[in-house]
């Protein structure tokens, strides 16, 4: 007989408090009795997200309420599921029953009718407890108590020793995802819960406790595809007479293989013919679904279901001919190709809220920016199912950290024992997809180790280097061959080479944003860059959501809240002399500031895009951080996080996300500037070569034509060309100048020739239609004068609409038509025409002649 199943998510849940936590005294009186007496929850979730729905709390997100709510995680709570078997799961009616829980977060007890069944104290790993004997007709109860996670790390400390971390709590010291308890981008909100799937699982005779897929292709003499579908089945229980099938569905392909006890069996099926998986930016993505039986001669005992896909992948580190680097590459189905990345962090501080479909949305905003690789942040969580279905249907490739980031870590027992189980489990629950590409040590505890004075501080201790170096490789030869693993980001790859060398492995550039102007990418030539980026502020839209109308300045104390980064504001500040007109700060300036730092924001991570892109061949990947944010909050991220007027979650494109778009369209031209002069630069990442027409011209900011080139090109697909050029000025100020080049099948650039606070941008001059079509709204903007980075906001007059271009340079006479998608009011379609917006650059941002 099959197993039975019963989705504890339909249990009569509630959670209560429990008074005897050392932290109870911090808990507001006003709220004691109910906390005492239980509040209904919802699983999966957790604490916060149920104090939410019964109105003891306010939301988080908003104002400065984060710092109210910091003792919800001082307390230990327990969270009590009532069922009825016969009335809820008649079906479990085996003898052999287990719970299955695929999150509890963190120190978690489970009781079943009052019976111990086990301890968890890892928020990334899934537990199995067997409820053997405990459950009773009638009504049943689960009982989770969850311990405060401060005693749990406290505690940690007395046996193993402190260790060194970059925030206030000592997230390293227990397994949970690190930036609950703050990061440079978002608040410290230390949950407790269930939060992920529990269930109750019955079965007889045996079962199959997991299950892992490797499906790998390589290309035959004749062109077509061979696959090979390798199985790995781990059972348990009485497994004489029994075998297991593997089926690839649709393929009628099956092959039966007998069973030895407690021990991983291994099926491979050849299969010829197949489709490979490719990233969008490569191919098309077929999947393959696989159905793995265990039985014996009479029954099914267990039938467990993957999606897979067939493809092979790896990591290109051959050294250079002269012995002074090496490449850094992925190479998928045998192309290496150059990575167009973002960095990813958990999408919302309480994950169990983020639903499959907000995960595919979140995928698919990554996908429409040209990105083909989303890096799952070491300081985050392995992420849900949901998150990497979405990535496998939509060619959007994975770069997997293990969860260690900025910190060392033990490699003492009791956490050495966590920390393999926890990478084992998620090796094996995330095999079958085939957009996971590669596994990663750690996000910077090895640059950190080297760079950041770790070593004075340790006084010998372990740090998890152990880790890196050791125990992840040698699970991933035993569990998942078929995928690169590298020890860390950043990484040379070699002990005695400094992890960040830009001649070796993969590095992040953070001087530039924490020290230095923007330009100063120029002077790196890295092999591939796996974290750089630029703060600027969400949009309009979220702030409304976010801050009271008194509030909305850079330097309020509620905005200053939702600025985490050290210096953030100064940085800011310091980033953008040079560049653009520094905005005030006060409440009657925060139009500007908004506008001003989005804008910069977007110029400096294109800059470095280009300048990596440019550099095609030696470098082979830019990952920018990061594609999305868990709050409201200026940060890093191209992809805020708001609200609707129905309380929904929105990601709202910043005009970063634009410039991400462009920079990383598959057929790019880049104007750099170097000591030998100007020169284009014509990359390729396209499917097929590229036949470049066009024409390079230099140009008054009043449109004249100063000096003009034929330019024709080939580019084959996976390349660069560079162009030299030598503009003729003709005497004319660099101040008024722009160089424009327009090629087929490549999006225009406008560069001027130098930074725009020492342009002669004229006050802008316009004329604005809008109009109402079948398909939404547009605005069509025809240039009496040079706009500048000609810009509109529609979230100003619509919270929930955005336009399908952003940033865009005219001279006069040219025009400019933007859709708006979401929708807009009659009453609201005028402001669409006018300031706040609609607005391009001023020097200075505000002068009391502009349109």
């Amino acid at each position: 007989m099959e197993q039975g199943w019963l989705d504890l998510a339909t249990a009569r849940w509630t959670v209560r408090a429990d008074a005897s936590a050392s932290g109870w005294s911090a808990v507001p009186e006003a709220l004691r009795p109910r906390l005492l007496a239980g509040i209904p929850a919802t699983v999966p979730g957790v604490v916060h997200t149920d104090l939410l729905a019964a109105g003891l709390i306010d939301d988080p997100y908003l104002g400065t309420v984060e710092a109210d709510q910091h003792w919800v995680g001082e307390q230990a709570w327990t969270y009590r599921g009532e069922f009825d078997l016969a009335a809820d799961a008649p079906e479990l009616t085996e003898a052999t029953c287990d719970l299955l829980c695929d999150g509890l977060d963190t120190v978690a007890e489970v009781f079943c009718n009052g019976h111990t069944l086990g301890r968890s104290v890892n928020m990334h790993r899934r537990n199995v407890f067997s409820t053997a004997g405990h459950l009773h007709e009638g009504t049943n109860a689960i009982e989770v108590t969850f311990s405060p996670v401060g005693e749990h790390a406290a505690a940690m400390a007395e046996q193993v020793g402190e260790r060194v971390h970059v925030e206030r709590d000592p997230y390293n010291l227990v397994r949970k995802m690190a930036c609950n308890f703050g990061w440079d981008w978002g608040p410290r909100l230390v949950t407790a819960g269930i939060w992920k799937t529990i269930g109750l699982r019955s079965w007889s005779q045996a079962r199959v406790t997991d299950v892992g897929v490797f499906a790998t292709a390589s290309q035959n003499a004749a062109g077509t595809w061979d696959g090979e579908l390798r199985v790995h089945v781990q059972t348990t229980g009485n497994l004489r007479f029994a075998s297991v099938t593997v089926r690839l569905k649709g393929h009628g392909v099956a092959v039966e293989a007998g069973l030895t006890a407690e021990h991983w069996t291994e099926v491979v099926i050849p299969v010829s013919g197949v489709r490979p998986w490719w990233p969008h930016s490569l191919g098309e993505q077929p999947l393959y679904d696989v159905e793995v039986v265990l039985h014996n001669d009479v029954a099914v005992l267990d039938r467990v279901q993957r999606r897979t896909g067939f493809r092979s992948v790896e990591l290109d580190t051959t050294p250079d001919a002269d012995g002074n680097g090496a490449t850094f590459g992925l190479k998928v189905n045998d192309v290496l190709l150059f990575v167009r990345g973002m960095d990813w962090i958990p999408d919302d501080c309480f994950p169990s809220r983020i639903t499959p479909e907000r995960y595919r949305e979140r995928v698919q905003q990554a996908k429409d920016a040209g990105v083909d690789l989303l890096r799952i942040w070491g300081g985050g969580i392995y992420e849900q199912e949901g998150f990497y279905a979405a990535c496998d249907e939509l060619g959007v490739m994975v770069w997997q950290d293990f969860c260690l980031a900025c910190a060392a870590y033990p490699e003492e027992e009791p956490f050495a024992t966590e920390v393999e189980a926890e990478a084992r489990d998620n090796v094996v629950r995330l095999s079958a997809h085939p957009s996971l590409v590669l596994w990663n040590g750690n996000n910077e505890c090895i640059w950190g180790f080297h760079d950041w004075h770790w070593a004075d501080r340790l006084d010998g201790k372990s740090w998890g280097a152990g880790y890196y170096y050791e125990l992840f490789p040698r699970i991933l030869a035993e569990l998942d061959p078929s995928r690169p693993y590298w020890p860390g980001s950043p990484s040379s790859g070699f002990n005695d080479v400094h992890p960040n060398d830009q001649n070796y492995g993969c590095m992040h550039i953070w001087d530039v944003w924490n020290e230095r102007d923007y330009t100063g990418y120029d002077d790196y030539s890295p092999r591939f860059v796996s974290e750089f980026g630029y703060q600027g502020p969400a949009t309009w839209a979220t702030w409304a959501r976010t801050l009271a109308p008194e509030d909305r300045s850079a330097t309020s104390a509620a905005m200053l809240v939702h600025q985490k980064a050290a210096g953030g504001n100064a940085k800011l500040n310091q980033g953008i002399a040079g560049h653009l007109p520094a905005p005030g700060e006060g409440p009657e300036d925060f139009d500007d500031w908004l506008f001003a730092m989005q804008l910069q924001q977007a110029r400096a991570v294109r800059h470095g895009i280009e300048r990596w892109r440019s550099l095609r061949g030696r470098c082979l990947g830019s990952i920018v951080w990061q594609l999305n944010d868990c709050w409201p909050v200026t940060s890093w991220a191209a992809l805020d996080l708001g609200t609707n007027a129905a309380g929904e979650p929105v990601a709202r494109r910043k005009p970063l996300w634009y410039a991400i778009r462009s920079a990383y369209a598959d057929r790019l031209v880049t104007l750099q500037r170097d000591v030998d002069g100007w020169r284009a630069v014509l990359v390729n990442d396209g499917r097929d070569d590229w036949v470049a027409t066009g024409t390079v011209e230099l140009r008054t900011l009043a449109g004249e034509v100063l000096w003009s080139r034929s330019l024709a090109r080939l580019v084959p697909v996976r390349s660069r060309v560079d162009v030299p050029l030598e503009p003729d000025t003709r005497g004319v100020a660099e101040s008024e100048l722009a160089l424009v080049v327009v090629l087929s099948d490549a999006e225009r650039v406008v560069r001027l020739l130098v930074e725009d606070v020492a342009a002669a941008i004229p006050v802008p001059d316009y004329e604005a239609e809008v109009t109402r079509t079948d398909g939404g709204v547009t605005v069509q903007v025809t240039a009496r004068s040079f706009l500048r980075t000609l810009c509109l906001f529609p979230d100003r007059v619509a919270e929930d609409s955005f336009p399908d271009s952003l940033g865009i340079d005219l001279f006069p006479g040219e025009r400019h038509t933007f859709t708006v998608a979401g929708a807009v009011s009659d009453a609201a379609l005028a402001r669409l025409t006018t300031r706040p917006a609609l607005r391009s650059l001023t020097i200075p941002l505000t002068p009391s002649e502009a349109v």
